[in-house]
């Protein structure tokens, strides 16, 4: 019987999913992945008449390529650095990536150059206002291009069962959405008081601050947020926090 601690990890169902489930192994780690995601891709593309065109996921990178889009002189922007190496793999020049690998990270990169200008955003259906809305203010004509949109497989939720039942050491949400989902997974199988019980006796990684304020709105404890955004960090600050068993 496996001593290792099982830890709950919600990524979409493809090479993140695999390489989140490599990382939490070479941890010591238990994975239970879960994938709460999946894309729906709707194959529409940036307009072409903006200035500044930004991407904020190596998925909407992947899906412009898939998509056939040919930048002209736009200034092409990244949330940061995964996802701008995401654009140079498919032979996307990058321009800019901000300090900062936030929405409000790239409002505080963008702010001083964008009075004036047509700024696209391509991104999923699920992205923060922190952007349209930082861009508005500093007096940029946004517009927004979804690229996919983001649900929940039906086969997800066997985090969730674990939870109920108090086998659940940690979970590293990655996401305000996969907290959501874990929560709407957890309704359907008339479980959700049970998941949010077992939540407060496991250890809760969120990925960033966002994610934990929508946890505690929705009445989970959060343990730990990592101080850079990324699920590396997140999955060794998670782990690291886990109990010592005591048997």
């Amino acid at each position: 019987m496996s001593t290792a601690h099982t830890v709950a990890v919600f990524r979409p169902d493809d090479d993140r999913l695999e390489r989140a489930v490599d990382v939490l192994e070479t941890l010591g780690a238990e994975p239970v992945p879960d994938p709460m995601l999946a894309v729906n891709a709707t194959g529409t593309v940036p307009r072409t008449d903006a200035e500044y065109v930004v991407f904020t996921s190596k998925t909407g990178a992947a899906l412009v390529s898939e998509a056939g889009w040919e930048p002209g002189d736009e200034i092409v922007c990244a949330i940061g650095p995964a996802t701008a190496d995401a654009l140079r793999e498919k032979g996307y020049a990058v321009d800019l990536v901000p300090d900062e690998f936030t929405s409000s990270g790239l409002v505080t990169a963008l702010e001083s150059r964008v009075d004036g200008a047509r700024v696209e955003v391509a991104r999923s259906d699920h992205g923060s206002s922190v952007l349209l809305e930082g861009l508005d203010d500093a007096g940029a004509y946004v517009h927004e291009t979804i690229l996919y949109r983001l649900v929940r497989p039906e086969e997800s939720g066997r985090s969730v069962e674990l939870a109920a039942e108090g086998d659940l050491d940690a979970a590293c949400f990655t996401s305000s959405l996969t907290v959501e989902h874990f929560l709407e997974a957890a309704a359907e199988r008339g479980v959700r008081e049970d998941a949010l019980a077992g939540l407060a006796d496991a250890t809760v990684g969120v990925i960033g601050e966002p994610t934990a304020e929508t946890a505690a709105s929705l009445g989970i404890d959060v343990d730990v947020v990592p101080a850079e955004a990324t699920f590396d960090a997140l999955a060794h600050e998670t782990v690291a926090a886990i109990p010592s068993r005591s048997e």
